[in-house]
Order: C-alpha cells, then structure tokens, then sequence
C-alpha cells in the first residue's frame, strides 16, 4: 500500500514592500499631529526655569550665612530655620559647625591665635605658620601663591566633609542629640537626594563627571567670594588685638571690593566686608546704604579704610601668600 506523503510546506510569502521610503508614512503621521511644530514658548519657559534654578543655587550660598547673622527674620527660630534648611538640605554643609567657626571669625578676625579661618593648613598666612615646614606641606607653601586658586576648587567639598565629621563624630559635644539627628538627617537627605538625582538624568560616568565640575565650581566661587575679605589684611597676634576696640578691630582687618549690583549678587554681600564685620546683624540690602557712614567715621578717627577692585584684591592675596612662603623658597 502506497505511503502518503507529507505536503510540502507552503512557502511564507515577504509582504510586498510599498514603494517609496519606509520612514515616509510615519513623517506624514507626525506632521499630521503637529509634533514638528516649533515650539518657542515652552523653550522660553525651559530656559527661564534653568536660570532661575541658577539664581536659586547662588541665593543659597549666601542665605545659610544671612540667616546666620540673624539677618534674615526677627525670630531666631525662624532664622534657624532657614538656615539649616539651605545649608543642610541645599548645600549639604552643617549649619551647626558652620556658625561655631564663623562666631569665632567674626569675634576676632584674622586673629593668628583665634580665628580658625587662618589657622595652620594646606595654606598658610602668617610668616611664622611656614617655620619648620618640610616634605608635601612645605612644597604646598613655597608654592601655595600658585596653587591657591585651583586648591580653592576642593573648597566645596572640604565644607560637606569638615561638617559631616562634626555632626557624626562621638567626640562632637557641643551639639544635642536631638540636633545632631537633625542634622545628620538632612545631610543624608541632601547626599541621597544628589545622588539619586544624577544617577536618574545620566550614566553613571557622566554623573560622576558632573558632579566633580559641579563641586569645583561650587568651591571656586566660594574662594573667589572669601578671599578678599581678610587675606593680606593686619593680622593681630598676642595682645595686639586688646589694645583695639571693636571698630578697629573689624576695620583693620577687613576689605571691601569697590562694584556694582552684579558684584553685589556674586559675592553675596561680602564686598562690603568692613561693614558685614562693624554690624553681623545688619540686612545685607543695608550694607551699601551704611558704606558711606562708616567711611567718613573712619575718616574722621583716622582709622584707614580698606577698598579696592575685584581683580587687584585677588593680586593682594596672592602677593601675601607668595611672601608668607619666600623664607622656605629661599631656604631650599
């Protein structure tokens, strides 16, 4: 008996390709919806949220320090308040830390003994801070003049350290357990909240990236705004500074940078430095207002009053730092 044998199977036929291109039918569906439409609006309200986001990021650089000062609000709670929510939350810097070293700059600035702001580090200030340094850290100060911009870089990052050390170490005694939770939580907050916000936007590489430009700007724009202020200023040591009252004590020791609204809004204020000192809790917006009274005072007393411009501060400062580090040049 004859076997049956398997139909052969029925060859698949390729759907006939119509002619013209492939991506033509869905270009006609887009343009059909208008998705090719310009839209001029919506790019205009794109950029103005950037640049506001930027003036937000600028504005919490300074308001941690205003609210500091009690400049801000008329509560100190409320104060408080907004200060550690932007430098906590915002910056990732501990308020509590940051307002222990800054009362102690302010009560005796450029002080050799009793101002952290100009005690012993990477750099150096006074000539006899240099005595006796060898190895890295007298390389670091025969050539700090030079390095002192890019090591400004590292600024931001040494804040959010030096005040996460401060808020978790056990040794840390001045700050309560339940200020200490506070802190630490919005810390972590700000960390996590940073990360996770890079690590959703882009690769993990490019996050990176961003990050370390992001931070050395941050640090950068903190030195360009600090070191005016005091450095290549009078230095009191010893019991030089009993011998002054408050006024010369603030003035001697501080500089102003001549300028207009847009340095008013980059530095935050600080260029009226002379004035920040002679009154801590006065609103920044008054500063410029009290400029012209504090420099007749002064004129009056005799008490030399220190101003200068952007760039020729920045030369003074670092034609300080090049001094303080000749004797170990010319030693080696």
């Amino acid at each position: 008996m004859p076997q049956a044998t398997a139909a052969p199977p029925e060859r698949v036929q390729a759907p006939a390709r119509a002619s013209g291109s492939e991506f033509t039918p869905l270009l006609r569906a887009v343009r059909r919806q208008g998705l090719l439409e310009r839209r001029p609006a919506w790019y205009t309200a794109e950029i103005t949220v950037n640049l506001l986001a930027l003036a937000a990021v600028a504005t919490a650089l300074v308001r941690p320090h205003d609210a500091g000062h009690a400049q801000t609000a008329t509560r100190r709670r409320t104060n408080h308040l907004i200060q550690i929510l932007h430098a906590n939350l915002l910056l990732g810097m501990s308020q509590e830390w940051w307002n222990a070293k800054h009362n102690r700059h302010h009560a005796s600035p450029n002080h050799v003994d009793k101002d952290p702001d100009v005690a012993p580090d990477v750099l150096v200030f006074a000539p006899h801070q240099a005595d006796g340094r060898t190895g890295p850290r007298g390389w670091l100060t025969r050539h700090q003049a030079w390095l002192f911009f890019p090591l400004t870089t590292l600024e931001g990052i040494a804040l959010k350290a030096y005040g996460l050390r401060a808020v978790f170490s056990t040794r840390e005694r001045r700050v309560t357990r339940r200020a200490r939770a506070v802190e630490g939580g919005l810390l972590v907050t700000h960390l996590v909240g940073y990360a996770v916000l890079l690590l959703t936007a882009m690769p993990l590489g490019r996050a990176l990236l961003f990050a370390a430009i992001h931070q050395m700007l941050l640090g950068l724009h903190l030195g360009l705004a600090f070191a005016p202020n005091h450095k290549g200023m009078a230095m009191p040591g010893g019991h030089v500074d009993e011998t002054w009252g408050h006024l010369r004590r603030q003035v001697l020791t501080s500089r102003n940078i001549r300028g207009g609204p847009l340095t008013d809004w980059l530095l935050g204020g600080l260029n009226y430095q002379i004035e920040h000192h002679l009154f801590p809790s006065m609103p920044r917006p008054h500063l410029r207002l009290a400029r012209p009274l504090v420099r007749a005072h002064c004129r009056t007393l005799g008490v030399p009053y220190t101003e200068t411009g952007a760039l020729d501060s920045y030369r003074q400062v670092l034609d300080h730092l090049h001094a303080v580090g000749e004797p170990l040049r010319t030693a080696g």
